[in-house]
């Protein structure tokens, strides 16, 4: 409400750095659950998790600078970046098993919590809108875009376990469904979120999900047809 709105900028972060490391934590955790899940709980997985965390700050920092022109993050440029660093210690480590799966729901459950410290601090607000659930944020009534996306990073955890126990998926294919997930709710989502569009109407953001949800279609079905193939025989 407006008592939210009227707390000074210091105070909100100062309120929302706790939920951050929260979902830090999370993350860790669930990665580690993960590993012990799959029988990789060994100190090269537990370097390669901090090898991930380190890049995706790297690239999420990166990615905000380049493409607002300030100082921030970006979700996009954390994976990006956290997968560039995975991929290049993986080869430095002569790691040749899948991990997608075990960054996967650490990925998701991460986001679901930080876009509650998102909300609390006020960045990634949503349009001015008069919905029944719009919240009074940076001088109007807006959609509270940031609650949106933690509740859809939370389906998708939900779904990745759901996958998980049920075995249904080959090794990395949590990877490409949480990001095929990721990207279709945030294509969704910013169309009521604050930003600037570009040409069709769309903003950068949206045209970075069309390329990953296409990445993840291409890497997820031969993944999928060996599967069923296997099964068959």
């Amino acid at each position: 409400g407006p008592a939210r709105d009227g707390l000074a900028e210091p105070v909100r972060w100062a309120l929302a750095a706790p939920v951050y490391a929260l979902a830090y934590v999370a993350a860790i955790l669930v990665f580690w659950w993960m590993a012990r899940r799959r029988g990789l709980d060994t100190p090269r997985i537990r370097l390669l998790m901090c090898t991930g965390l380190i890049g995706g700050l790297i690239g999420a920092n990166l990615a905000q600078f380049v493409f607002a022109g300030g100082p921030g993050k970006t979700i996009e440029g954390g994976i990006v970046g956290g997968f560039i660093a995975v991929v290049l210690m993986k080869r430095r480590l002569g790691i040749v098993r899948p991990t997608g799966d075990l960054f996967a729901p650490a990925i998701a459950i991460g986001e679901a919590i930080g876009r509650i410290g998102c909300f609390i601090g006020g960045c990634c607000y949503g349009k001015v809108s008069a919905v029944a659930l719009a919240v009074h944020d940076h001088g109007a009534e807006r959609y509270p875009t940031q609650l949106y996306t933690s509740g859809a990073a939370f389906l998708t955890f939900g779904v990745l376990l759901a996958f998980e126990r049920r075995h249904v998926l080959p090794e990395n294919g949590l990877f490409y469904v949480q990001i095929a997930l990721f990207c279709l709710s945030r294509f969704a989502i910013e169309f009521v979120r604050e930003g600037n569009a570009l040409q069709l109407g769309l903003t950068v953001a949206q045209l970075a999900c069309f390329g990953g949800i296409a990445y993840a279609m291409w890497k997820l079905g031969p993944l999928l047809v060996r599967r069923v193939a296997g099964v068959a025989t």
